[in-house]
């Protein structure tokens, strides 16, 4: 029984290694192809028409700063086509306000009942929590003269990035994810995926791939790796940014959290199968298997978390030197990935490394407090668990002496937060397990837990009340 735990838990600690691991080679991936930066094929003659999608639900607080937004959009007003509010008719912008009596497929239903009425062959989708520069359309458009090209993202910028510590911990979170991400996957010819806004579709290519199907909480993801195995062509443009409003409070934060993990696993189920019999490089199967199956990482951390306890108290009696030797070098390697992931997204937009080095830390201990609500969003994924597409809750809050407490939307009331908590007691036990043992060197990853189970369950609590 002894080895069973011991084997368990090494098996637990080398796959998440693995993912680890696997950021490194994005990192490598990144500089290796620095100097590949998409260009536009030509120049269009006469620009095209552009419709511009705001698909948006009980947004109170920021509908009017999106639409308002569009108003200032740098394009040829004959040319565009803004699908919300008719406040803008007044100054010369074909608008239409589509509502629908029901919510049948969520952001996905909306966005195919808004093409019956878009007009032109371009499709721009905006957020409600976006505010994109005027010359999105300029600097994004003259990509489509490549007839392959079936979609342009840009990189998401952060409206309150120095709001709290949660939005600063956010924004890194995304930096990662778009800097490292999506550059090193675009740039050497990977499949990367559509975030759902703040880019630019060929209707064509939405046509071909199949349309907006809802049968995920991913729609974007779903639709990006359908489109691509048709052949089309994705681009990610780095310098160009739309700014976004990030979650300023926990719960909207995971409820969104667990909108995105358990979509990609139910994207991974759907589209893996298919992604591995088809004929696209093994280089891009590959990268399609890590990326669709990294939420998996969450689920594993919950199982290393129980057997951390067990483990240390079987090494107690066994002794440390196995612990220095396999332990010590998964554990190291693989924070030492994360960090080189997050450090590189952050240099790279902000010239410097320090502030990084700083929130890494906690950016990690964060992943790990989150790990129990996205580990319930995998399981649910996996076992076809059918649940609301829930939005994450905005608040119109751009500056750091805002406050959302008197506008806060209902928070939803579950058992994560208590159960998050729990863990953190199980960590007061580790850690003082390991301490009784002399597991000095295993005290900084231990208090990684305990930091981010009892800053999650706590802020969780405290804020929804």
């Amino acid at each position: 029984m002894e080895n069973l735990f011991i084997i368990a838990y090494l098996t637990v600690l080398g796959v998440l290694a693995i993912y680890g691991f696997h950021r490194s080679q994005l990192v490598y991936l990144f500089y290796k192809t620095r100097k590949n930066h998409p260009h536009p094929q030509g120049q269009f003659d006469e620009l095209p028409k552009v419709t511009i999608q705001l698909p948006m639900y009980n947004e109170r607080y920021v509908a009017a700063r999106i639409v308002e937004s569009m108003a200032h959009i740098n394009y040829p007003r004959e040319k565009l086509v803004a699908s919300k509010v008719t406040e803008l008719r007044s100054q010369g912008i074909d608008v239409q306000h589509i509502h629908r009596n029901d919510r049948t497929g969520y952001k996905a239903g909306a966005l195919e009942n808004g093409l019956k009425t878009a007009k032109g062959e371009f499709v721009a989708v905006f957020d409600a929590d976006f505010v994109p520069p005027p010359d999105i359309l300029i600097e994004t458009i003259q990509y489509f003269t490549n007839e392959r090209v079936g979609m342009v993202q840009t990189r998401w910028g952060h409206i309150n990035r120095d709001y709290s510590l949660l939005t600063r911990i956010q924004s890194l979170m995304l930096d990662g994810h778009f800097v490292i991400e999506h550059a090193a996957r675009c740039r050497s010819n990977r499949f990367f995926n559509f975030n759902g806004t703040a880019g630019i579709w060929r209707r064509s290519a939405i046509v071909d791939a199949g349309g907006w199907e809802h049968d995920t909480l991913t729609e974007d993801m779903d639709l990006s790796y359908r489109a691509q195995l048709k052949g089309w062509s994705f681009i990610y443009l780095h310098d160009v940014v739309a700014p976004a409003e990030i979650p300023v409070e926990m719960n909207s934060f995971k409820s969104q959290q667990h909108r995105w993990a358990k979509g990609s696993i139910q994207v991974a189920c759907k589209m893996l199968p298919i992604i591995l019999r088809s004929h696209v490089p093994f280089k891009v199967k590959l990268e399609a298997f890590f990326h669709l199956t990294n939420n998996f990482a969450y689920l594993l951390m919950i199982l290393l978390a129980l057997l951390l306890l067990p483990n240390l108290a079987l090494r107690t009696q066994h002794g440390w030197r196995e612990v220095v030797l396999i332990d010590l070098p998964l554990f190291v390697g693989t924070t030492l990935s994360i960090a080189a992931f997050y450090i590189t997204a952050h240099r790279s937009l902000y010239k410097h490394t320090g502030e990084a080095v700083l929130r890494v830390p906690i950016l990690m201990s964060m992943g790990i407090g989150l790990s129990i609500n996205n580990a319930k969003a995998v399981i649910e994924g996996l076992l076809g668990h059918e649940t609301e597409f829930v939005r994450t809750a905005k608040h119109g809050i751009e500056t750091k002496g805002e406050s959302w407490w008197r506008k806060t939307y209902k928070a939803s009331r579950n058992l994560t937060p208590f159960i998050e908590l729990l863990f953190a007691l199980y960590f007061v036990v580790t850690i003082y397990v390991a301490i009784v043992g002399g597991h000095y060197i295993s005290l900084p990853f231990l208090v990684l837990f305990l930091f981010g189970y009892l800053y999650v369950g706590t802020l969780s609590l405290y804020q929804r009340s």
